[in-house]
């Protein structure tokens, strides 16, 4: 049987008094796009940013990736092994350019070569950055604003991207384009794992998918039975 890229197990964490992520199980294979879809407060966020270390040490389980357990690292030993985020409200560097936003994801690669086939690899995802290259980050655009969190994401050379709400915010024609390049990305070896609140495009893209409720996983599946599932078409995609 294949082993799972990431393989969570029986994942807790609290905020103090408040249950969190409540025996979290979930595997992500290579080469997919899984999404996870729950509305505000389920623990999406939580569930991402314990998986890549920002909140420190979870309360219970375990998170392996690749074969080795991770969930005692630190938030730079995990981006260092190829596992790495995208955070919720894209947080680019505003008084910084963006060729210099894009080079703050290269910080652990020292082959030049392999940089710049990042950044060309980089700005033919994104035209609109290479014309913007010298400009400000905090002068553009929420969706230029998003494409450069995703851009310096994949100047790392992540193996597994994880994507926490790419859409939020964004007008209908940039989220479109979005998920365009989400699947592209995913077609080009990066495999994704995708946190989003527009349930209806998460599920037309992904392979399998995940329902969080109030921090515990309540269904999970191939993406097109549940985007055919009638109670999640009624809570979630607006469709009684």
């Amino acid at each position: 049987m294949e082993q799972a890229m990431l393989s969570i197990r029986d994942l807790d964490f609290h905020y103090g008094e408040i249950h969190a992520l409540d025996k979290i199980s979930l595997d992500v294979f290579k080469g997919e796009i899984v999404a996870i879809i729950g509305s505000n407060g389920a623990g999406k966020t939580t569930l991402l940013r314990t998986t890549s270390g920002l909140l420190g040490k979870n309360t219970g389980g375990t998170i392996t990736f690749q074969g080795q357990q991770i969930e005692n690292l630190s938030p730079h030993k995990i981006a260092g092994l190829k596992l790495n985020q995208v955070l919720e409200g894209r947080l680019v560097f505003p008084l910084l350019t963006v060729l210099e936003n894009l080079m703050m994801g290269a910080y652990l690669t020292k082959d030049k070569k392999l940089i710049q086939d990042r950044l060309d690899y980089c700005f033919s995802l994104f035209p609109r950055l290479l014309e913007r290259e010298k400009q400000n980050a905090g002068t553009l655009s929420g969706g230029e604003q998003q494409m450069v969190a995703v851009a310096r994401a994949l100047m790392t050379g992540p193996e597994l991207l994880m994507l926490d709400e790419p859409s939020m915010g964004l007008a209908p024609l940039v989220i479109k384009d979005i998920f365009t390049t989400i699947e592209k990305i995913n077609k080009d070896g990066v495999t994704i794992l995708l946190v989003e609140q527009n349930a209806n495009a998460a599920l037309k893209i992904a392979n399998r998918a995940y329902v969080l409720e109030i921090g515990k996983i309540v269904k999970e599946g191939p993406a097109s039975e549940l985007a055919n599932d009638d109670s999640i078409r009624k809570t979630y995609l607006g469709i009684s």
